[in-house]
């Protein structure tokens, strides 16, 4: 195969994970989204203060399109590189499973801050526990991101 092709699967494989980290990302958001504006109706029409730090739960998932971008950016330069004549195939596919894995980290943390908006608002309290709970499913992202690039881009 051509040293073009080479480098453009390699390439591909970086899109590949930032586009569907960048997925992820948007399903959680727009699921803790969703409820923090139910929860925020809730509380106006009880006519209680309406938390802002609510938008906390929203904005949790949008990290994992970052990790993302940083693993897009090292597939990139392993891509224009001379190992990548014999690592093209692992960075597409694992540019693909490792932008899924961080994908359905940031949907499961969508689910999670959904569930934190709502309780948040109706108690007033738990903040730190739900929290520490986001914090625990973005870890999975975290390690996909480290073990798709220890895995071949030393």
């Amino acid at each position: 195969m051509d040293p073009a092709t080479i480098e453009a699967l390699g390439k591909a494989g970086g899109a590949a994970a930032l586009g569907l980290a960048a997925v992820g990302s948007s399903i959680g958001a727009g699921l803790a989204g969703s409820s923090a504006i139910g929860a925020w109706k809730k509380c106006y029409a009880q006519s209680k203060a309406a938390p802002f730090i609510l938008i906390t739960f929203i904005g949790a998932p949008l990290s994992q399109t970052i990790y993302g971008m940083i693993l897009m950016g090292w597939m990139v330069d392993v891509a224009k590189s001379p190992a990548a004549a014999q690592n093209w195939a692992t960075m597409l596919i694992g540019g693909i499973f490792g932008g899924l894995g961080i994908s359905v980290s940031a949907w499961f943390q969508g689910y999670a801050g959904a569930a934190g908006a709502d309780a948040l608002a109706e108690t007033g309290q738990g903040f730190g526990n739900y929290l520490m709970t986001l914090g625990v499913i973005e870890t999975v992202a975290l390690f996909v991101l480290v073990f798709i690039r220890s895995s071949f881009m030393s």
